[in-house]
């Protein structure tokens, strides 16, 4: 019977202990400065959430006690103006419910929510936004918080290309 007891318990202690992993992969994080914001994005959910951010590693390691904070966790990183692809069980992309019709061709975009906290990052989202077709023009500036790009091109590529970069923004 005290066998069984401890046993009990045991199991108990470990489903509370139980922790979810997220890892996220592809995000730019080209400085010190890229680290702290992503690690600040991600504590801003609560205090039992561990964020392991290497100084320009692009993979972000995050641990919490709920499987939803992770998944919180994951989504501030995001509006904070990084993109990265998911592993782990805490995630689950959801199927697009868009219709497969052509998409109009914007002349012109607004770009904001984009980290921009450096040199680094300005050189790498302009890397990404000159390779969409169509793409005539912008403006990316360190330290800005928005941008313009110009030409004929679509909204869907511009945010492929950025998200592919490890940026996520939002596209106006």
């Amino acid at each position: 019977m005290k066998l069984l007891t401890v046993l009990s318990i045991l199991a108990l202690a470990a489903t509370v202990r139980a922790e979810t992993t997220l890892t996220m992969t592809g995000l730019h994080n080209c400085c010190g400065s890229c680290a702290k914001g992503i690690t600040k994005a991600g504590m801003s959910v609560g205090d039992d959430v561990t964020i392991d951010v290497p100084e320009k590693s692009s993979t972000v390691t995050i641990t919490t006690k709920k499987k939803g904070d992770a998944k919180k966790v994951a989504e501030a990183i995001i509006a904070a103006g990084y993109f990265g692809r998911f592993e782990g069980d805490a995630y689950e992309a959801k199927p697009s419910t868009a219709a497969a019709k052509p998409e109009a061709k914007l002349t012109k975009a607004t770009v904001s929510g984009v980290h921009l906290c450096c040199k680094g990052c300005a050189n790498a989202a302009t890397d990404a936004v000159k390779a969409v077709a169509g793409v005539t023009a912008y403006n990316i500036v360190a330290k800005e918080t928005s941008f313009t790009v110009e030409g004929e091109f679509a909204k869907a590529d511009l945010n492929a290309a950025l998200n592919a970069a490890g940026f996520a923004g939002d596209i106006k």
